[in-house]
């Protein structure tokens, strides 16, 4: 069982940044394959970004890549979402997500994930 609980949403300016973390329990983090997804309202949960297990490859959506920056720290169990130049766009409940088995593959497909966060509003004004 992973629980994990997301932070550090918040309201800002266009051409802002913020940085999310989410914090997971559980032993199975350093094994887990990690993402962080979004929905805003009226559309559909999409992929914004993900790291493997090692932290050695990530992996972005189009729309956030050269902006957005995922990291993991094992020790502290956590993974984080530094977002920069935010763009009203960006607006949304942003979900991070856990894949315990990492078994490689496509990171783009939320049905891979096996444990979701209660989600962290990002608003960003223009």
């Amino acid at each position: 069982q992973v629980q994990l609980v997301e932070s550090g949403g918040g309201l800002v300016q266009a051409g802002g940044s913020l940085r999310l973390s989410c914090a997971a329990s559980g032993r199975a983090f350093s094994g887990a394959a990690m993402g962080w997804f979004r929905q805003a309202p009226g559309k559909e949960r999409e992929f914004v970004a993900a790291i493997i297990r090692s932290g050695g490859s990530t992996y972005y959506a189009d729309s956030v890549k050269g902006r957005f920056t995922i990291l993991r720290d094992n020790a502290k169990n956590t993974v984080y979402l530094q977002m920069s130049s935010l763009k009203a766009e960006d607006t949304a409940v942003y979900y991070c997500a856990a894949d315990v088995d990492d078994s490689g593959g496509n990171y783009y497909w939320g049905a891979r994930y096996d444990y979701w966060g209660q989600g962290t509003q990002v608003t960003v004004s223009s």
